[in-house]
């Protein structure tokens, strides 16, 4: 666990569980390596009374992926969020990887992974993979919002009612883990420049809809500006 994480005293097992797997997966990749960014968007915390929160940013970049980011925050002591993308490099044929858990309190309201197409038929590399990772212990599937034209057809998206959920979820998320790694060794970097230009559209597209979950801005507009919400969102979560 880094230091910043134990200063923060980020005790949750879940949180812990999926972190450690994400690290673990993401340490076998290729030229590895820190990103810098603004120290004032890495750690961010506040003590004042009814308004406490810390959130913390992990920023890295391999062979294959411009960014591979993780986000811990937890917000009035009782909402806790684990976010995580990683963008594949547009010059390799990968797909992007996105995960995120809501808990408040103890409940997993929650619940979300998929490897996001990069690009036009890209899914049908992989889909096949996907299917194959057995989902039906869950009890509680939720609908995907509108904007979520972005995910493939094997997103997942549920609330976890128990602790066999939990740990299944775990496991789902290793798997689509398991399968990214894979496709991210076999990839070559590609020279069609009309290739490249199609998979940055996809990931700017990614973005735009992204950005359209009003759920991620309204918690953040409660503890920060809009000016501030406006641009965390668009150079921290979702960059391109």
């Amino acid at each position: 666990m880094s230091e910043s994480l134990t200063k923060t005293k980020l005790t949750d097992p879940l949180i812990l569980d999926l972190l450690q797997n994400i690290r673990e997966h993401r340490s076998t990749l290729e030229n590895l390596k820190s990103i810098k960014v603004n120290p004032d968007l890495s750690n961010i915390i506040s003590n004042e009374i009814g308004k406490e929160l810390y959130i913390e940013n992990e920023f890295h970049k391999a062979k294959g992926f411009r960014k591979l980011h993780i986000e811990v925050a937890e917000f009035s002591k009782n909402l806790k969020i684990l976010h995580c993308v990683f963008f594949p490099d547009p010059r390799f044929d990968i797909p992007i990887f996105g995960m995120d858990l809501v808990k408040i309190n103890d409940i997993v309201s929650a619940a979300i992974v998929d490897l996001s197409p990069a690009s036009q038929n890209q899914e049908m590399k992989y889909e096949k993979f996907l299917s194959e990772v057995d989902k039906s212990s869950f009890t509680s599937l939720r609908e995907i919002p509108k904007w979520g034209g972005i995910f493939s057809n094997n997103v997942f998206f549920a609330s976890l009612k128990s602790k066999s959920e939990k740990n299944d979820f775990c496991r789902v998320v290793d798997q689509y883990l398991t399968i990214l790694i894979k496709l991210s060794k076999r990839a070559k970097p590609e020279v069609n420049e009309e290739i490249i230009q199609e998979r940055i559209d996809f990931q700017k597209n990614y973005c735009v809809q992204q950005m359209k979950n009003e759920k991620t801005s309204m918690v953040l507009l409660k503890y920060f500006d809009e000016k501030w919400v406006k641009n965390y969102m668009k150079t921290v979560l979702f960059d391109f």
